[in-house]
């Protein structure tokens, strides 16, 4: 079933937090999927990184439609239209980029995808909304700061922001970012630990999916 742009836009406002994830492991990322799923995470997203990632997103798409069908599966690390083309074709939700690029835009207003690109100054943010993009990504969050976000928002106070990149899994640091204004935070790394994912702990994934939604749902 495809969902529609505004569903999926909704469902990553609500989820107020996207795990951010790639393995080269199909096996790996479905369960690292699930455990985020059984945490209380309705929007995913798997970043195009390593070689023949789209055979595993591939797989991820079929796992989700019979273990995780409320979520809203994306791609991430889009730089430019043929690779978003690939991945809306095997029914990806979303598109996110670390760059803004119009042509991807274009591709996804196009077939009714949401388009997520990285912004890093307040002019790329407001070319972006130009371009007919909704939601737009704050990167490198930790380069860039709340007070980044806090400041873009005084004169653009209908900005919809997804900051990504270096946001951590505490109560300090989410809290941080959701009172400059953001409207939901993307997080990779500081929330799959390398460790974890080696020995298979899905259950500690579940458990800090948890642990950081109660920060952010409040």
């Amino acid at each position: 079933m495809v969902m529609s742009k505004i569903s999926v836009l909704q469902k990553i406002i609500n989820s107020r937090i996207i795990p951010v994830f790639y393995h080269k492991d199909a096996d790996v990322s479905c369960k690292v999927m699930k455990a985020c799923y059984d945490g209380g995470i309705r929007a995913f997203e798997f970043t195009n990184r390593g070689a023949f990632a789209h055979e595993v997103f591939r797989k991820l798409i079929d796992f989700a439609a019979k273990e995780c069908p409320e979520m809203a599966l994306g791609v991430g690390s889009v730089v430019d239209a043929p690779t978003a083309a690939l991945y809306i074709q095997m029914n990806a939700s979303f598109v996110v980029g670390p760059l803004l690029n119009p042509e991807v835009a274009r591709l996804c207003n196009r077939r009714g995808i949401a388009y997520v690109p990285g912004c890093g100054t307040v002019s790329e943010v407001g070319q972006a909304q130009e371009l007919g993009c909704d939601l737009v990504k704050v990167f490198p969050g930790d380069v860039l700061s709340p007070k980044f976000v806090k400041s873009l928002l005084a004169p653009m106070p209908w900005s919809q922001i997804m900051v990504t990149g270096g946001v951590e899994p505490t109560l300090e640091n989410l809290t941080s970012w959701f009172n400059a204004g953001v409207t939901c935070v993307g997080m990779g790394s500081k929330l799959f630990p390398k460790d974890r994912i080696e020995e298979g702990d899905w259950q500690y994934i579940t458990e800090k999916c948890q642990e950081c939604l109660s920060y952010v749902n409040v």
